[in-house]
């Protein structure tokens, strides 16, 4: 691969994309391309999002009225567990996966990642996970909830194999999560183009290099109490009981759970990060401030993972310590919100689809980060501790948040990866059907929660306001669903009969636009100079680059004159 001169700006850098060769089965199996596997994950993630989605809709059936019958208690359980496992390790994270083994080789300028062969492998692992766990149906599916507390994971409580599924599938899916992790540390290190510092990296990319370390650090403590809980049930250990510690599984399990929950969120971010600026014609606002406060987020992640744990009776000390932590979490995350909301500021916005996800996500992530930072609150965490309101709470974050960045990324990237643009109309239908189902799901959840409704029950008792709003709440789900089922219809039809899309359809600036849709196996034949952020904007306006801009702020902290106007 070489390296243009300016000068030659002018002429195509990349040859126009030629007929790939037939897919068939086996190539699916044996490919190692990092375009191929991170359509893969996407696949694979999508295909649990189906089935987890269906297992939802089962349970808000069943709460959709007080004293409800038609789940039996432990079959609730059951599909209540099946759910949160296969949301969180088997379709949010394949999903972000994909887009991180998709995008960052093409972001930085490499021909595919460090380590192609162990990059397939990793995927594989991932499937096998998936398989496996849903091979416990055969044995009596898990039912202990997806955080798998001690001591309902013991034998004495859960004596079916489905337990034992459970664990060997987040064993190989976290071992593979891991690998790709490490592949994308060394890609991102390694293999970016010649001029491109790590602060010059596209925001997406820097945040899935940061999220893999997070990665490779929390994964060891799941993975650590899956083989001891097997330890437990197998060899009689007495690790989480018989003499051993409840407690310590909880340790364990919050000091990968919540980093996890960065995990799923700041490749999410870094989406959110490509698609403002596009479409509000603007750079980011304040891109050192965006890429630094995800470092921040990194560290104090694993910092806050007790708070988690307030009801178990730790010493004040200790809840004063992680309740605080709590707090300054949120100020690197509300420098994000606020760059972007700068960004949109006074921008030229384009209301398409990526875009109007992308506003979703702002306002539906910053009213659930809100809601958590009232659990730092100590006695408003008790109050509402093993409510709904911990269930509205974590889906604003995780599905208003992550899922709305992940559509927002996919009918951003869709003409990238596919050569076709998706419906415009048929997005847009579905856009709002989405908003309002989701909304119309877990808003009202929130005041389930502050009346006392319980979480992890199978029914409840007639009281004032329960049934109508669980009513609600069921309608929503089914909206939502129908909002999801018409983007999957968009996504087959638009591929055979889209629009052509062309290179860069969103006239945007990141190195993965300057090469055809979908991209050639080796992603470039020649790259341009990077000296910015936004090379293609430099290539394009080699009269007015990024690195030749005097900085937007003065001393004194205050926008330049000639910045004012100066949105491109």
């Amino acid at each position: 691969m070489t390296t243009v001169p300016p000068e030659a700006a002018a002429q195509p850098l990349n040859p126009p994309a030629t007929h790939a060769p037939p897919r068939n089965f086996t190539y699916w199996l044996s490919t190692t391309n990092h375009k191929d596997i991170g359509i893969l994950y996407l696949g694979l993630g999508a295909l649990f999002f189906l089935i987890g989605g269906v297992e939802a809709l089962v349970m808000r059936l069943q709460l959709a009225v007080p004293g409800n019958t038609l789940l039996r208690g432990e079959t609730y359980n059951e599909f209540f567990t099946l759910h949160g496992t296969t949301m969180i390790f088997l379709a949010v994270m394949p999903m972000l996966l994909g887009f991180s083994n998709y995008l960052v080789p093409l972001q930085i300028g490499a021909k595919d990642m460090a380590f192609p062969r162990l990059n397939a492998f990793g995927f594989w692992l991932s499937a096998l996970g998936g398989l496996t766990l849903y091979l416990s149906l055969l044995e009596g599916p898990p039912s202990m909830g997806w955080f798998a507390y001690a001591p309902l994971n013991e034998r004495p409580f859960s004596m079916s194999l489905g337990t034992d599924f459970w664990a060997a599938a987040l064993l190989l899916t976290g071992t593979g999560t891991t690998l790709t992790a490490i592949n994308i540390i060394v890609t991102a290190s390694r293999y970016r183009a010649v001029g491109m510092g790590l602060w010059k990296m596209p925001l997406f990319s820097w945040m899935a290099y940061v999220n893999s370390f997070i990665i490779v650090f929390a994964f060891p403590a799941l993975n650590a109490a899956l083989i001891m809980l097997e330890v437990d049930r197998v060899l009689s250990g007495h690790f989480f009981s018989h003499g051993g510690s409840p407690v310590l599984w909880q340790h364990y399990f919050w000091l990968f759970g919540h980093p996890e929950v960065y995990i799923m969120i700041l490749p999410a971010w870094g989406i959110i990060s490509e698609v403002i600026p596009v479409f509000s014609r603007k750079p980011i606002f304040g891109y050192e401030f965006v890429a630094g406060s995800t470092l921040a987020i990194a560290v104090l992640s694993f910092a806050v993972y007790a708070h988690h744990m307030f009801a178990v009776g730790f010493a004040r000390p200790v809840n004063l310590a992680f309740a605080a932590s709590t707090m300054l979490i949120a100020v690197p995350t509300g420098i994000k919100v606020t760059n972007w909301v700068a960004t949109l500021w006074k921008g030229s916005i384009r209301f398409t689809v990526p875009m109007l996800y992308a506003l979703a996500f702002i306002l539906q992530f910053t009213f659930g980060g809100i809601t958590g930072v009232s659990f730092a609150v100590l006695p408003i965490d008790w109050q509402v501790t093993d409510t709904y309101y911990v269930v509205a709470h974590l889906h604003y974050v995780l599905m208003g948040g992550t899922l709305f960045a992940l559509l927002s990324g996919l009918h951003f990237y869709y003409p990238k990866m596919t050569g076709r643009m998706l419906s415009d109309a048929l997005g847009k239908l579905a856009f709002w059907m989405i908003v309002l189902g989701f909304n119309g799901v877990f808003l009202v959840q929130h005041v389930l929660g502050l009346m006392g409704m319980p979480r992890r029950v199978y029914t409840y008792p007639d009281l004032p306001g329960w049934g109508a709003l669980n009513m609600i709440s069921t309608v929503g789900a089914f909206v939502l669903g129908l909002g999801l089922l018409l983007t999957l219809i968009n996504l087959v039809v638009s591929r055979r009969l889209g629009r052509v899309a062309g290179d860069n359809p969103w006239q945007a600036w990141t190195l993965e636009w300057l090469t055809s849709s979908p991209p050639p196996k080796s992603n470039f034949s020649r790259l341009p100079p990077v000296h910015s952020s936004r090379p293609l904007w430099d290539l394009q306006h080699p009269h007015d680059p990024d690195h030749k801009r005097p900085r937007r702020h003065d001393k004194g902290g205050h926008i330049r004159e000639e910045e004012k106007e100066h949105h491109q």
